[in-house]
């Protein structure tokens, strides 16, 4: 996939935050369509913890943006059954880490009513979960659990690391026909803007986005580890002449593998960075895959930067837990060097 989405060539720009773009992608598709409907704690009257929805129910109706109690397994249990009636509703998460308790439902019935009809119904719905740390918030509110439904058939998982993105995959996840997981890097929320499309805008599912090319390395990332993965890259370029290519994965499930194996061919060396903990992380799929159809491409062993095997932990330590810059720029080296 090229450094840019083309399929809105010269549409008109607006510049928007990582969160300003989550709620103009919600309002794009309540607006096309009158199945979509969002629901969750919170998404109405104060427009979500995050301030996702902020408006929406006003422009929209308290049937269309409506409030739910705590009840996390209720909020998804009552989105399947929405989409099995024919709705495409949009479930909120306040965070990743609440959403344990609606697992079962995501699991055990949306992801297997395809498969458990044998094609008669679907459940075209989707569950915004923001997710991982660098925000000081408390426990249960920065976990990265993408690997527990990545692992799931029938759950396509999405994340995007920039404004753009965070509206086109949203508005592609709202009009897949089978549950989307839509993970949305909380650190990101407010932390920079973006051109993103007016009006409608999809970003295709399944499909990387390289950020950068490079001929000496490739870096895999998503999410909000993107941003450090790309600044390494640029300084490594100036101050030892290194051509790091970096690739956003954009989609977990299903993994874009033709680019991933392009760029390993290309370039002989691979780092993947995640803040999820390495223990059967996501990036231990990017390097087996990597490890089975790309080995002899390979000059150097596979390197994975991380979060670490152990809870996140609170606000004073966990910029020692995420993979910052300096943790990535050694793993390069080490790639590269050893």
């Amino acid at each position: 996939m090229s450094t840019a989405d083309v399929a809105d060539g010269a549409a008109e720009m607006e510049r928007l935050t990582l969160v300003e773009a989550v709620r103009e992608g919600l309002a794009t598709e309540l607006d096309r369509d009158e199945r979509v409907l969002v629901l969750g704690e919170d998404v109405g009257t104060n427009g979500g913890v995050f301030r996702a929805t902020e408006g929406l129910q006003d422009e929209f109706g308290p049937d269309r943006v409506v409030d739910t109690p705590l009840a996390e397994s209720a909020i998804v249990g009552s989105a399947i059954g929405l989409a099995l009636s024919g709705m495409r509703p949009v479930a909120e998460m306040q965070f990743m880490g609440f959403a344990s308790p609606a697992y079962d439902q995501l699991v055990s019935h949306a992801a297997r009513i395809r498969s458990r009809s044998r094609g008669q119904y679907a459940a075209p719905m989707v569950v915004r979960m923001p997710y991982g740390a660098g925000i000081d918030a408390p426990e249960h509110h920065s976990e990265s659990r993408e690997a527990a439904y990545v692992h799931e058939p029938g759950l396509t998982v999405v994340t995007p690391s920039t404004p753009a993105d965070a509206k086109g995959l949203l508005a592609a996840a709202i009009r897949d026909p089978d549950p989307v997981i839509v993970l949305e890097p909380k650190r990101l929320y407010r932390a920079f803007r973006g051109d993103v499309p007016t009006g409608e805008h999809v970003v295709p599912i399944g499909e990387a986005a390289v950020r950068r090319e490079g001929e000496d390395l490739s870096l895999f990332t998503w999410g909000a580890s993107t941003q450090p993965a790309l600044a390494v890259a640029e300084a490594l370029a100036g101050e030892r002449g290194l051509d790091v290519e970096v690739v956003d994965l954009r989609t977990l499930s299903p993994l874009d593998r033709g680019t991933i194996l392009a760029s390993v061919r290309k370039t002989g060396r691979a780092v993947v960075v995640h803040e999820a903990p390495k223990t059967a992380g996501v990036g231990a799929e990017v390097a087996a895959t990597i490890q089975e159809e790309a080995l002899y491409h390979l000059e150097a062993p596979i390197e994975r930067v991380t979060g670490f095997d152990a809870p996140v932990p609170l606000g004073s330590l966990e910029e020692y837990y995420l993979p910052q810059a300096v943790r990535i720029r050694a793993g390069v080296l080490t790639v590269v060097e050893g």
